[in-house]
This record gives C-alpha cells, sequence and structure tokens, in this order.
C-alpha cells in the first residue's frame, strides 16, 4: 500500500515535473488568472535580463514581457504548445500551458522557455513545411481531376446531326437551366457535358461526375449529400463531403440518372428545388450552388408513364434536351474518328500511329455498332495491339470484330437480323430467370453493363413481366 494516496501522487508529480522542467528549460514563469507574474526560475530574469526579478513580482506580464501571450491562454484555457517568441534581438522556442483547479477552472498559466536558439526546430519545421507541401499538392491534383478534359473541339463529327447537336450545346452552356442529355451507351454523353460545363461561366470551378448505375443503392445517398461526423460506427470522425457540396459553385453531372430509385429521386428533387441538403446523420442544412447535367441511355418518357421515374423530377432534368446521335446513324464520321482513335491509341501505347486501308473503313462502316463509339475505340484499339502493321487492314478488323453480339452488319438480310434479335431474345430471358429477374446480376452474367441490358430489352420488347 502506497503511502501517498491518489491526489497526493498527482500534486507530488505536478510539483516534480515543475522542477524536472525549470531546472532543464532555458527560463520558467507562472502567472495567475489575472495574467500577473508570480513566479519565474532563476534563469528567466538572466535570459530577458530583467534587472530587479522581485519588482517583477505582481506585474501584469505584458508589462515584463512584452510580447509575451500568457493572457491569451489563461483567458481561452487553451494552450500554446510551440511558439517562436521574440524579445530584443533575440528569438526563443515556447511552450504555454493553463493550470486548471480540481474543478476545471483555469487559475494561472505556466510558460517555458525551451530553447534559445530556434534553429532547434529546423527539423521539426522542416517536416511540417514538407507535409503542407504535399498536402498542396494533393489538394491540386483533386482540383486538376475535377477539371474538364473535353472541349466542344474534342466532339467529333461534321455532319448535319452533330453540328446541329453542338450548336444546342453550346448555346445550352450559356444558361444556367438543367440538361438533359439522351443517347446510347457509348455515344459521348460524358464528353458533350464536360464541353458544356467547359463552355459556361462555371467553367473555372468544379465538374463532379456520378455513375448512378455504378454505385450501391445502399451507399447512394451517402455519395450525393456527404455524411457527418460520426453519423453511424465506422463512420470518419471528420465527415466526408458529398457529391453536391465538391461540385458547389459548379456542374454536377448524373450519368445514367434513370437508374436512380424512386426514394433517392424525391431527396434529389427537393434538393435542386431548394439548393439544400442535410448529410447522412446531420440534421443541418447545407446551401449550394450547383448546375445540373443528367445523362441516361433509358427512355424516361416510358419509365414514367410506368410509374418507375417521377414525373416531376423529369420535368425538372428536362428543361434543355440533347440527343447524342448513334454511332451507325452517322457513318460517315467514322473515317475521322477513326483517325483520331488511332492517334490517341498510339500517344497512350508509346507507339507511332497506324493509318487505316479504305477497305477496313469500309468493313467497320459495314458494322452497326451498338457500343457506339466506346465499342468502336475497342476495336480499334485490339486491332492495333494484336497486330504488327503500319495500316490497318480489313483482315485486321474482321480478326477483332465482336462475333454472336446483339449488333450485325449494316444492311444484312432481314432473316439474319431476326435471327440475332430472337438469340438475344433467348439469352436476356435465360439470363433474367436465372437471376429471379435481378437485372444487374442478369447484366454481369450477360457481361454487358446494366444500362445496355435496359437498353437492349427496350429495342427487344421485353419487360420485366414478360421474362
Amino acid at each position: 500500500m502506497s503511502r501517498h494516496g491518489d491526489l497526493d501522487l498527482r500534486e507530488l508529480a505536478n510539483r516534480s515535473l515543475l522542477r524536472h522542467f525549470a531546472d532543464l528549460c532555458e527560463g520558467a514563469v507562472i502567472v495567475d488568472a489575472q495574467a500577473r507574474l508570480v513566479w519565474m526560475n532563476d534563469r528567466y530574469p538572466v535570459r530577458l535580463r530583467i534587472a530587479d526579478p522581485a519588482a517583477a513580482i505582481g506585474r501584469p506580464i505584458e508589462e515584463v514581457i512584452p510580447n509575451s501571450q500568457m493572457r491569451v491562454v489563461v483567458e481561452s484555457g487553451r494552450p500554446i504548445m510551440l511558439d517562436i517568441m521574440d524579445f530584443g534581438a533575440e528569438s526563443f522556442v515556447v511552450t504555454r500551458l493553463p493550470l486548471r483547479d480540481d474543478d476545471g477552472v483555469v487559475v494561472g498559466a505556466v510558460g517555458l522557455v525551451l530553447y534559445d536558439d530556434p534553429r532547434h526546430l529546423t527539423p521539426v519545421v522542416t517536416r511540417y513545411q514538407r507535409l503542407r507541401a504535399d498536402l498542396a499538392e494533393t489538394e491540386r491534383q483533386l482540383q486538376e481531376a475535377r477539371r474538364t478534359r473535353y472541349t466542344f473541339s474534342s466532339f467529333l463529327g461534321g455532319g448535319p446531326a452533330c453540328v446541329a447537336l453542338k450548336q444546342l450545346a453550346r448555346r445550352a452552356a450559356r444558361l444556367a437551366s438543367p440538361v438533359l442529355i439522351l443517347g446510347e451507351t457509348g455515344t459521348g454523353k460524358e464528353l458533350l457535358a464536360q464541353a458544356i460545363h467547359a463552355a459556361s461561366p462555371r467553367a473555372l470551378a468544379p465538374f463532379v461526375a456520378v455513375n448512378l448505375a455504378a454505385v450501391p443503392e445502399t451507399l447512394l445517398e451517402a455519395e450525393f449529400f456527404g455524411v457527418a461526423p460520426g453519423a453511424f460506427t465506422g463512420a470518419d470522425r471528420r465527415g466526408r463531403d458529398g457529391k453536391f457540396k465538391l461540385a458547389d459553385g459548379g456542374t454536377l453531372f448524373l450519368d445514367e440518372v434513370g437508374d436512380m430509385s424512386l426514394a433517392l429521386q424525391a431527396k434529389l428533387l427537393r434538393t435542386l428545388q431548394e439548393q439544400e441538403f442535410e448529410p447522412v446523420g446531420s440534421n443541418q442544412l447545407m446551401r449550394v450552388d450547383v448546375r445540373i447535367i443528367a445523362a441516361t441511355s433509358r427512355d424516361l418518357e416510358a419509365m414514367v408513364a410506368a410509374g418507375e421515374f417521377r414525373a416531376d423530377l423529369y420535368y425538372r432534368l428536362n428543361v434543355i434536351t440533347l440527343h447524342t446521335p448513334p454511332l451507325r446513324e452517322c457513318l460517315d464520321e467514322i473515317q475521322p474518328l477513326a483517325e483520331y482513335l488511332l492517334e490517341d491509341i498510339a500517344r497512350r501505347h508509346g507507339m507511332p500511329p497506324c493509318e487505316i486501308d479504305p477497305a477496313a473503313l469500309e468493313r467497320l462502316c459495314r458494322y452497326d455498332w451498338p457500343g457506339n463509339v466506346r465499342e468502336l475505340s475497342n476495336v480499334l484499339e485490339r486491332a492495333v495491339l494484336m497486330s504488327d502493321v503500319i495500316v490497318l487492314q480489313a483482315a485486321d478488323i474482321e480478326r477483332v470484330l465482336p462475333v454472336g453480339r446483339a449488333a450485325s452488319p449494316v444492311g444484312a438480310s432481314p432473316a439474319i437480323a431476326e435471327t440475332v434479335a430472337v438469340a438475344e431474345r433467348e439469352a436476356i430471358r435465360g439470363a433474367l430467370r436465372s437471376t429471379q429477374g435481378n437485372k444487374s446480376r442478369a447484366a454481369k452474367l450477360l457481361g454487358i453493363s446494366r444500362a445496355a441490358l435496359y437498353e437492349k430489352m427496350a429495342v427487344l420488347g421485353l419487360d420485366s413481366d414478360t421474362v
């Protein structure tokens, strides 16, 4: 059994620590609750060249040490762990700590001169500056990632449909109204959204994109609105900003908006109307200024009629509507697209660009491209990587064109087209039956995206009740 009680030990520790620091430090000083000097160790007056230490006792600390921050510590109750105090021509590294009684009331403060040469802190300062620089670089990279990579010049095509689309998109860029971009998968909807943002008055603000088909339903609300600190077990203590907050002042791009649940549609509608939201786990409203651009490959009008998409949200989003044409309707654009994509492929792989033979171009034009420009890029990249030629030939293209997919050569006989359609219907029906109607799992089983599955079902006249 210790001969000292807990309180006695604490007091002993306090006195011992104070004596220890006072002996080791270049100087030590204590002030009371009114920031009046009550004690100095022997070194302190020597260091600060105080001629009469006894006369300094009881005086306000600022009269003895003009640049002292001890009063700030007493009044705030917060320590100043490391600071540089200037005294005449000299500088000192100091620590200032509040002193509290048993009730937690601040009754004074203690100041310790750790070093009389700030250069002792060089390693600490250097590391701090390095961390600050790393943080600044990370923030710069993040801001760069939220800037658009594409402009209207990136949206290739000189045909009538593409020219009309770009003219309408440029007009939309000057306005603040929501934009709805409709088109099949792979027709460049996000590229067009970025171009609109880059040509708008919000160009210098963030462009934030979220693919609603790629985010699990249970996480979408947090993805949109963020999470308050400690909102649930395992949540970040600092909280996390959602896409609306990140896009404040700029543009929020909602890709595959047709895949959103009805419950989230209601919350999104309120945010669009009021320009305010509550983070998950918070009851505090946050206001934002965000321009919305939405895109989908699904038929939203049909979904509204079927009760799968809120009519009020549809009308809110559908202020300016843009239609990106499928590649099969713009076959005259294949040559400039192919040349651009081949240059891009060469640049990414560090190799000289390939040219393309007219017969190879003609073969590309006889395919109906269900995956549109994205599929064209994939086919050309595979053809380049699987051949060692400078000029791509028709055989190189034929080797990598998909077989047994929805696409069939343009101009194929009705019998062949119908055979392909029948095979597709059966494949989709079989996948949906094996997954009990779960479209996400069915799409994965078929090797296509959920959006592509919806698109194929619409084209083939299939719905969930007919499988």
